[in-house]
């Protein structure tokens, strides 16, 4: 005798939650109002149906069903609202998009100020995402384009145009000379301020730094490589960044490119076949791209 199937409105409910990572984090952010208790009754249900348990509740973690289970729902669910904007007509005007918080801040406004300029109708959904959330929603059907860093292939499927090359740099404070003996001696006298080791621009450097066979601990980790750049102004250390077109540094400030180290890529990515609306936004990208490789 085959087995049920399971209830549709179970399975949404369980692709929310385990979206979210907890039930109280979905009943936030449901499209639709459902209480606490219904939730997890309802899940619980279907787990009695499975015969298999779906998660850990405290602290939440899938189990090896709840990840099979979600890898299945997830692209049918998170990409529901786009089929139906796209049978309904207004997809046209709808773009889903994800980059990091600098992009978000630096490049893109421009971008999007002028694609509404053609578009003015322009419906944008923008999340603040890493490379590994960009990829994992592009997967899911969630976004239509994301900007992210580029290490290595991006996975089968995935497209990508390449935006940016950037040469990873070295922020001296005021007062400290261009090396001329190399890292060694900067890592004797000053200590070494980076973004978190989860940050792409970590992870190159230490790839540089092991070609070397050479360790240089951070002291200070910040994520914002702005900021990054304001606490080695006020002499708390050497910096790594990248060499970002136009971009002014504090006075006293100076760069330094080390040799032999590989540079962060920014890239465009999706998946299938681009949108109209979506291209617009990837060629306004690279003219600015150009734009500001140039400058």
């Amino acid at each position: 005798m085959a087995q049920p199937l399971p209830n549709l409105h179970h399975l949404e409910l369980f692709y929310h939650v385990a979206r979210a990572g907890g039930i109280s984090a979905a009943v936030r952010t449901m499209p639709y109002g459902i209480q606490q208790p219904a939730v997890s009754g309802q899940i619980s249900q279907l787990e009695k149906e499975l015969g298999v348990r779906l998660f850990q509740r405290r602290p939440f973690q899938l189990t090896p069903a709840g990840d099979e289970l979600y890898e299945f729902c997830a692209p049918f669910f998170g990409g529901l609202a786009h089929v139906a904007a796209r049978v309904s007509g207004t997809a046209a005007k709808h773009l889903r998009l994800a980059a990091p918080a600098t992009a978000i801040r630096e490049h893109l406004p421009s971008v999007l100020a002028s694609v509404r300029e053609s578009c003015p109708d322009l419906e944008l959904t923008l999340l603040d995402t890493d490379q590994a959330s960009a990829l994992q929603l592009l997967e899911r059907e969630e976004i239509d384009l994301a900007v992210a860093e580029l290490e290595g292939k991006p996975p089968s499927g995935t497209r990508c145009a390449l935006l940016l090359s950037l040469p990873l740099v070295l922020f001296l404070p005021p007062g400290c000379p261009v090396p001329r003996k190399g890292l060694p001696a900067l890592i004797e006298k000053y200590p070494l301020i980076r973004p978190p080791d989860d940050h792409a621009i970590s992870r190159l450097f230490a790839k540089g730094m092991t070609r070397r066979e050479l360790r240089w601990p951070a002291r200070i980790e910040i994520g914002q490589l702005d900021l990054i750049v304001a606490y080695v102004a006020r002499g708390f250390g050497i910096g790594v960044g990248v060499k970002a077109p136009g971009v002014a540094l504090p006075k006293g400030v100076r760069i330094h490119e080390p040799r032999g180290f590989p540079a962060l890529k920014i890239a465009a990515l999706w998946r299938g076949k681009i949108g109209p609306l979506a291209e617009r936004v990837l060629d306004q990208l690279k003219r600015e791209a150009g734009r500001k490789q140039k400058s």
